[in-house]
């Protein structure tokens, strides 16, 4: 069996490292945007229903599996799948998809990781604040023209022109054609080169410690953001506006102009909120399986399992939520809010109209978008360990040749996203069919081996060892009973009734197709590193025999 190389420094440590990868744009960026998407209070009921039935249980079960796989020399996710299903077909190749998993999310995540450093830069320039400035014609994307960033629509066009909505190839060049180093290139460079440089160093000296201090400090800059959004005036006296309207949308099931029946019995409503809790709380990604492998044998893993879950849904719900979408009804209204474009823009567009009424809201501005980019690299440097993980023990790599192979995949994908920005379409393409669909899949997958193959037994047993605390047995045996049939009857229920016009979209047009088969080629390799992974392991196994 292949040696451990390393362990976390700490039980505090390794429980904000799993807090960091699931703490970060998934939850203040992305779960505001497909609550939004997806009617609002009506998305809330499927999202805490998932959230009961599948994130406790399969976070403690990742925990449980990473740790007993790490104890038997394997760190790499085709490796523990071999070892909870012993050796059967084909598990150790969907072990291998799940490595994939969060290097294809890696590849738009870093772009939006790269928004949030590029307005943080903003906001500390002073371009972002109601000073009657106009913002410079390079950073606007524009050709010669400014915003005036008063009202909530020149906040909003600014963010699609800074992005490149308008038209591809806008991160490097403007609206004629001419090549120009805009700033969000720049950060977009800096922000792939931190991550694989933090990564190479290390799961303690790398992510622990940068965990440790980024994690704390953007709790409290939410928090005092959260408390002004809770005290904001009417920004307009029209109906609609106010923030018991933005309340009600988050929370009342019942949108005007959607049945609650209507939206309910969506399909994608619950594919999306299943795939957003499984998203936020890094289940089913593999990354909990992953870090977990790096936690010492006699750590209690229920306890830090329970806590970083617990962490997670306090930032997506009580502070995200309520600091993005409140406002964003107040300031955009419903029309607004439902018609907004992108997974990940709609806090981009509402946090600044917040920043404009606060005392020093220049200074907020600043200090949550770094603290936000600081998460989001907590979140992205996690999605690239498994890869890693797998390379170094499949292909006996180094550590510095799995980093640069890893990064190869990530960063390709990433020019793909970064060069076609024309409405955010390529973007959205990679995060429906990997952090949507994708991560369903293998979190089904995920489940009925642990439930089914892996077991209930093995899973308390190795819960209790070394717990703080007491977990019920019914939370196991919960997963094979109740969590397995439930996302079965969700998957047939999406693709009897939505399946048939996503597949149409890929084959009609030539972008999804771009990113569907780039994703694809790349699975293929991951597997085929699995097939030498498992010759490896097979010979040196004969050869221990021997």
């Amino acid at each position: 069996m292949p040696k451990r190389k390393e362990n976390w420094g700490s039980q505090l440590g390794v429980i904000l490292a799993v807090a960091g990868s699931a703490v970060g744009l998934g939850n203040f960026l992305r779960f505001p945007g497909q609550a939004a998407m997806h009617g609002g209070g009506a998305f809330m009921i499927p999202y805490f229903i998932s959230f009961l039935v599948l994130a406790i249980p399969l976070t403690w079960s990742e925990w449980a599996l990473g740790r007993a796989g790490g104890r038997n020399g394997f760190n790499s996710l085709p490796g523990i799948y071999a070892l909870a299903s012993k050796g059967r077909m084909p598990w150790p190749f969907i072990g291998a998809c799940s490595a994939f998993i969060p290097i294809g999310v890696s590849m738009y995540y870093l772009v939006v990781e790269a928004w949030c450093l590029a307005f943080a830069i903003q906001y500390f320039l002073g371009f972002l604040t109601d000073l009657g400035l106009t913002v410079p014609s390079m950073l606007a994307g524009t050709n010669g023209a400014g915003f005036n960033l008063a009202s909530a629509e020149a906040y909003n066009s600014f963010f699609e022109s800074f992005v490149g909505v308008g038209y591809n190839g806008a991160m490097y060049r403007d609206a004629l054609g001419h090549f120009t180093f805009t700033p969000l290139m720049g950060c977009t460079i800096f922000c792939v080169a931190l991550n694989f440089y933090l990564i190479y160093r290390g799961v303690s000296k790398g992510i622990e410690a940068f965990c440790k201090i980024a994690m704390p400090m953007l709790v409290v800059c939410s928090l005092l953001v959260l408390i002004r959004v809770l005290t904001l005036k009417n920004p307009s006296p029209e109906p609609g506006h106010t923030l018991l309207d933005g309340l009600g949308y988050m929370w009342n099931p019942a949108q005007p102009g959607h049945s609650f029946w209507e939206s309910i019995t969506n399909p994608d409503v619950w594919l999306a909120a299943t795939s957003q809790i499984f998203f936020s709380v890094s289940v089913g990604f593999g990354l909990i399986i992953t870090y977990a492998s790096y936690v010492r044998s006699d750590e209690d893993i229920a306890l830090s399992g329970l806590t970083a879950t617990v962490s997670n849904e306090f930032c997506e719900v009580v502070l995200a939520g309520l600091m993005i979408l409140p406002p964003a009804i107040m300031f955009l209204g419903v029309s607004g809010v439902e018609g907004n474009l992108g997974t990940f823009s709609l806090g981009f567009k509402v946090l600044p109209n917040v920043f404009e009424q606060m005392p020093f809201g220049q200074f907020f501005g600043f200090l949550f978008f770094f603290l936000l980019f600081l998460a989001a690299v907590t979140s992205s440097l996690s999605m690239i360990q498994p890869s890693v993980a797998l390379f170094e023990e499949g292909l006996n790599f180094g550590r510095k040749r799995s980093v640069c192979l890893a990064a190869f995949f990530s960063v390709v994908g990433s020019i793909m996203a970064c060069h076609f920005t024309k409405g955010m379409y390529v973007l959205d393409t990679f995060d429906f069919w990997v952090g949507n669909f994708g991560l369903f899949i293998l979190s089904l997958f995920q489940t009925i081996l642990i439930a089914w193959l892996w077991g209930p037994k093995n899973m308390l047993q190795e819960l209790q060892f070394g717990a703080k605390i007491r977990i019920p047995a019914f939370i196991c045996w919960g997963m094979k009973y109740v969590s397995a049939p439930y996302l079965v009857i969700i998957m047939v229920m999406w693709s009897y009734k939505n399946a048939g016009s996503y597949l149409h979209e890929v084959r009609e047009n030539p972008l999804a197709q771009m990113v569907v088969g780039y994703l694809l080629f790349s699975m293929l390799f991951y597997m085929t590193v699995t097939f030498f992974a498992l010759r490896r392991w097979k010979s040196r196994e004969l050869t221990n025999n021997e």
